[in-house]
């Protein structure tokens, strides 16, 4: 295979006759290229940790502000509950020092969101944003521990409220977001990336909406307190487990006409806001934040892969499951790079999958955790009402899973304040899971569901007996049935009855034509005309740098379509030839192509060779690159639509600049394409044999 580092670097290649004016289009941006080789931490330094305390300030205010609104202590008569006992006001000091923590805590939040904004500088605002959350946390919890004393409680009959217990929650909640954020100043005071945030608008939708939720809940709970007269931190619970779908019940239910006629809109209002947050975290964290983490599997994929080349036997593996055979032997230039393509392919695939079913753990792990942690927190608090742990796992799971039978109910001031807590945690942790095991256990039983039928009733083309050695040697690591041949085309074959002189020819022929087909899919007949006068004339290469133009404009056109596709296209590898063709990289040079290396340079330019070429015009530099190395465009942060694009914009920008210059060397210099490579063949006549009547004739038949 040329260029994998399977058999030692590519031989010199055959000196360019002519300079590579579009050279400079493929080079890549450093800072680009520079995040698949940067650790995945400081990607959740620069922009996960962020988001994290922009989303979890807001929630963490809401907390402290129901910390602040009642008592924090209540005198619980003989015979009744700390749910039903009588208030015992605070002292002034506690009040006092819980009115400055939420001051503290709210420009905190103003500052992160300005400087988020970029209203306020990074250097500003961040010492504000941590100091003001830490003290707000160091505030509440010396409150905290004042208020556990027993000269707080006075006697055994008093009780603690559901704002002590949100005070606890509020301080959790500071702190964290404190830690959050020293780890971003920390990691941009090392340079590790620049100063500021860069968040995208769907990022800082997702704090709105989430402040927007908060603030609706609040005030659903303020006017349900008056309308139903609850306390206002049991109409919090009620409103919590009401916009949540949770449906409780008892002994929270609207029994005014009032209270049932508002909750008409507000339980819709709120379901839908609600579905607008669960839909920015579906986006934000498995669309975007699984790119980063795809990114560094690929590169470690790509690594393994390449040390684990077996030159002996030909053969690279890719996971501990698939291994691919490559071939050099009479294969030309095109068709070894098409080999390190489909290697590549298979490294995506591998990483991708392992990246979900690495997700899709997590995610279970975090679900299990919240339900199994949240069950023994339930258990504690409703002691008074006698509850098992298995109640509290029962009750856990019917919450979670919002089938809210109500026949348990937390009646606890702790077991009330902790419920809208730990709800709140669970509508993105259930969010990630249920998306996650979309794309893999649903996908599986599919695909597992169609590999059966092909095994029994519905063998497909190589029939039953293939399709079971193909599985049983892919299960068995091909330690059964090793004449098994699984090739990098992706084809289950048998050794010794590949015809390869065949398949190769017929490899060559697939990129050859769609390289041909997708370039005459810009004919027309008009143009074509055009073109046979200017042929006529003997102009075949203003003819050709026209018909270039021409073909740039279209496919940029084309391509700003495939940009916004979901999921995101992927290329093959002849309309991978045929775009690189576009942009002055033919596949068919081995003097463009290089060795890949295992581990990537980290250097301004990384990971890139120079060759030189020698040109008309004196020796030039042309980067040299590998499908399989880490500057491959595969590999990229872009999708294979977006990087195309860039690059023929690019490209198109450079001829129209190229066509004002002064210099009639510059102006007519040969484009990368030409019509006359619409004949493949001898067997491609027209009546005078000329390029243009051949693709004129082609142009016609198409229309008929």
């Amino acid at each position: 295979m040329n260029d994998p580092g399977l058999d030692g670097p590519v031989g010199e290649a055959a000196q360019a006759n002519e300079q590579d004016p579009y050279r400079d289009q493929f080079e890549y941006a450093a800072e680009e290229d520079q995040q698949y080789l940067n650790p995945s931490r400081w990607w959740f330094a620069s922009t996960a940790c962020p988001l994290i305390a922009g989303t979890f300030g807001p929630i963490a205010n809401a907390l402290s502000i129901c910390a602040l609104v009642e008592n924090w202590r209540v005198y619980v008569p003989p015979g009744s509950s700390e749910g039903y006992g009588i208030k015992v006001p605070d002292p002034a000091w506690l009040i006092a020092i819980n009115t400055i923590s939420l001051a503290a805590a709210l420009i905190a939040n103003f500052a992160l969101l300005l400087n988020m904004a970029q209203r306020v500088r990074f250097e500003i605002a961040q010492p504000i944003t941590i100091l003001g959350f830490f003290v707000s946390g160091f505030l509440l919890i010396a409150l905290l521990i004042a208020a556990s004393t027993d000269q707080f409680k006075i006697s055994p009959q008093h009780a603690l409220t559901q704002a002590f217990y949100y005070a606890i929650m509020a301080a959790i909640n500071y702190l964290g977001v404190t830690f959050v954020m020293c780890i971003t100043v920390y990691g941009a005071h090392k340079e590790k990336f620049k100063k500021g945030f860069k968040l995208t608008p769907s990022q800082r939708t997702l704090m709105l909406q989430t402040i927007s939720f908060m603030v609706y809940l609040l005030l659903g709970a303020l006017i349900y307190s008056y309308v139903e007269n609850w306390a206002f931190l049991d109409a919090v619970f009620w409103a919590d487990f009401t916009l949540l779908t949770v449906g409780i019940g008892e002994p929270f239910v609207p029994l005014t006409h009032t209270g049932r006629a508002l909750l008409f809109p507000y339980a819709i209002g709120g379901i839908v806001m609600l579905g607008l947050v669960v839909g920015s975290i579906r986006t934000l964290v498995l669309e975007r934040g699984k790119q980063k983490i795809q990114a560094r599997m690929t590169e470690k994929k790509r690594q393994h892969a390449l040390k684990s080349v077996n030159l002996d036997k030909q053969t690279i593996r890719v996971d501990w499951l698939q291994i691919l055979r490559f071939s050099k032997k009479g294969k030309t230039e095109s068709q070894l790079r098409e080999q390190e393509f489909k290697v590549m392919r298979a490294i995506q695939y591998s990483a991708e999958s392992r990246r979900k079913w690495l997700a899709l753990g997590v995610s279970v792990i975090a679900a299990f955790t919240l339900w199994l942690v949240g069950a023994v927190i339930f258990w504690q608090s409703e002691q008074p009402q006698s509850w098992s742990y298995f109640v509290a796992l029962y009750f856990a799971y019917t919450s979670l899973m919002t089938i809210g039978y109500g026949d348990f109910t937390p009646m606890s001031n702790s077991g009330k304040a902790f419920f809208v807590y730990w709800s709140l945690l669970a509508v993105p942790t259930l969010t990630i899971l249920i998306s996650n095991m979309g794309d893999t256990v649903v996908k599986t039983f599919s695909e597992a569901t169609n590999w059966l039928g092909s095994i029994t009733v519905l063998p497909g083309e190589t029939g039953f007996k293939a399709n079971l050695k193909s599985a049983v040697a892919k299960l068995t690591g091909f330690k059964v049935f090793r004449n098994v041949d699984i090739t990098i085309d992706g084809h289950t074959n048998s050794t010794g009855t590949e015809h390869i002189a065949q398949e190769k020819a017929t490899r060559q022929r697939n990129t050859a034509d769609v390289i041909s087909e997708k370039i005459a899919k810009h004919l027309e007949s008009q143009e074509l005309r055009e073109a046979q006068q200017a042929e006529s004339h003997g102009d075949m290469l203003e003819r050709d740098i026209n018909f270039y133009h021409f073909v740039l404009a279209k496919e940029v056109r084309n391509l700003m379509k495939d940009v916004h596709a979901s999921p995101a296209i992927e290329y093959s590898y002849p309309e991978w030839a045929y775009y690189l063709k576009l942009i002055g990289q033919d596949e068919d040079n081995p003097n463009l192509h290089r060795t890949p290396q295992i581990k990537a340079d980290k250097r301004d330019d990384p990971g890139l060779e120079q060759s030189t070429a020698p040109g008309r015009q004196g020796a030039i530099k042309m980067k040299r690159w590998s499908w399989l190395g880490n500057q491959s465009p595969l590999m990229g942060e872009q999708s294979e639509a977006q990087w195309i694009l860039e690059k023929l914009s690019a490209t198109l920008e450079l001829e129209l600049k190229r066509m004002r210059s002064q210099n009639p060397q510059e102006r007519y210099r040969p484009p990368p394409i030409s019509m006359s490579e619409l004949v493949s063949g001898p067997e491609k006549e027209s009546n005078d044999g000329s390029p243009m009547s051949v693709a004129f004739e082609n142009s016609r038949e198409k229309r008929d």
